[in-house]
């Protein structure tokens, strides 16, 4: 799922534009695009915030609440408890995640979602403080990793075995993220296997 952050600058040089065929909703298979609500978009990104600062064990849901501005009640109107409101978050991030890279040609979307995800602060705090709790996070059975594969597939207007590449790249670089550098110059060999 997605977390947000701001996509750095990467020089990677930009060719024509794909054709593209006209694409479903990027979400999932199968499910309605239904518009988020201005408050339950701001509760996620407050969760983010809480997360990113204390990890996911120490985040209680008054630190989420204190976080995206809202009453405790407001937050427990949508989320029942911190796992959902930590499962919902994925599911936020992996669809911004997807919005990105369907606004961007391959060459440049490619390297933005290893920048997204190698400099993602949630991922980055719970890779340095509850490594076993951000495994548990990016477990994910059969049907969801379809789910995830499908969806970033069709952002990318790749087939099934180059969403499953790239996805399987961006899985290590949540455990690995390496350097900024690094994650550019493996962007640009994932790249060209998906192009070549």
């Amino acid at each position: 799922h997605h977390l947000t952050a701001p996509v750095p600058s990467v020089a990677v040089a930009v060719p024509a534009p794909r054709p593209t065929t006209p694409r479903p909703d990027a979400r999932r298979p199968g499910r309605a695009a239904v518009p988020m609500s201005r408050t339950r978009r701001g509760l996620l990104t407050g969760a983010r915030a809480a997360f990113a600062e204390r990890g996911v064990r120490k985040t209680t849901m008054q630190h989420v609440a204190a976080a995206a501005g809202v009453a405790k009640a407001t937050l427990y109107n949508h989320f029942r408890t911190k796992d959902d409101v930590a499962h919902a978050l994925i599911a936020f991030e992996l669809d911004r995640l997807a919005a990105l890279a369907a606004e961007l040609p391959l060459t440049v979307a490619v390297p933005a979602l290893a920048e997204e995800v190698g400099g993602h602060p949630v991922l980055r705090r719970l890779a340095e403080t509850e490594p076993e709790t951000l495994v548990q996070m990016m477990a994910l059975d059969a049907d969801r990793w379809g789910d995830v594969v499908v969806t970033l597939g069709s952002a990318l207007r790749i087939s099934r075995p180059e969403a499953e590449l790239v996805c399987r790249w961006l899985l290590g670089l949540v455990l690995q993220p390496g350097t900024v550098q690094e994650r550019a110059a493996q962007a640009a060999v994932v790249t060209g296997q998906v192009v070549g």
